[in-house]
């Protein structure tokens, strides 16, 4: 429990030596402190711990028996003992890279971190689309889908078909007018596969079908910063009464406004 705000520290093994370590943390961000390399790509601080990609698999001691979890999902607690480079861990980390290579073989992210881990060449039959909207890259851990719906509430985009098929995508291939143009899944993306393009008038979304949002003009400047829908969605959040001039600003102006506001230096 905390103790005047602050987490309590815990002792805890990580192979075979101990550290202090704050009680609920997630491992994975533990040993990441700790400069412990776990491998993983599915982990995003935003969302819940998913454990989609496998990577982080580690092994945790109970009773002197050992069982593989992704580190992601352990959450720390007194007595917590792990295990982070076994042999069986890194024969299973190994076979992931070696199905990764596969699935997403002109990912550069995936053949950089697999080197890191000495995995150059795949046994499996590497998947090959033609026109494929994700470039190669994907994984299919999910990231893009789940900021979409849990973080967005939008569900622009999803799973489409099932086992080597599966894809992710809109509704039918088709643009979808749900899509506010947040690019939320290009962040979170850890294999830079989804791509978009900003134009004078639009924000095109090159993944997902083609989907177009128009995008917002500055006020003062006149250049287009962000897409209508999205900042529409920001502006419903905000205190009404904000300056309407504010409000429809890109970043830079409404940096400056302020600024000279604020100075009393005449507002042109």
């Amino acid at each position: 429990m905390p103790v005047n705000g602050r987490k309590r520290m815990v002792t805890i093994t990580i192979n075979k030596n101990q550290y202090l370590a704050e009680e609920g943390e997630i491992f994975l961000l533990t040993a990441m402190r700790l400069k412990i390399d776990i491998p993983h790509l599915c982990y995003e601080k935003a969302l819940d711990p998913y454990g989609s990609c496998r990577l982080c698999m580690v092994e945790v001691v109970t009773c002197g028996k050992t069982e593989m979890t992704p580190a992601c999902t352990i959450k720390v607690h007194n007595g917590l003992e792990i295990l982070t480079d076994t042999p069986e861990v890194i024969k299973h980390r190994n076979i992931l890279f070696e199905l990764y290579l596969a699935e997403a073989p002109k990912s550069e992210v995936i053949k950089e971190m697999a080197a890191k881990y000495g995995v150059t060449k795949t046994r499996f039959l590497k998947k090959i689309v033609h026109d494929d909207p994700l470039l190669g890259k994907c994984i299919l851990c999910g990231l893009c889908v789940r900021v979409c719906s849990e973080i967005m509430g939008t569900c622009a985009i999803n799973f489409i078909n099932r086992g080597p098929f599966t894809v992710v995508n809109t509704p039918f291939y088709e643009h979808n007018p749900d899509c506010a143009g947040c690019a939320a899944c290009a962040r979170v993306c850890p294999t830079n596969a989804i791509v978009f393009e900003d134009t004078e008038k639009d924000r095109v979304m090159r993944s997902w079908s083609g989907t177009t949002v128009p995008m917002m003009t500055c006020s003062s400047c006149n250049k287009p910063f962000a897409p209508e829908k999205l900042m529409h969605e920001i502006q419903s959040r905000l205190d009404p009464q904000i300056n309407e001039d504010i409000r429809n600003m890109c970043p830079e102006c409404r940096r400056r406004y302020i600024s000279r506001r604020e100075m009393k230096i005449p507002i042109t």
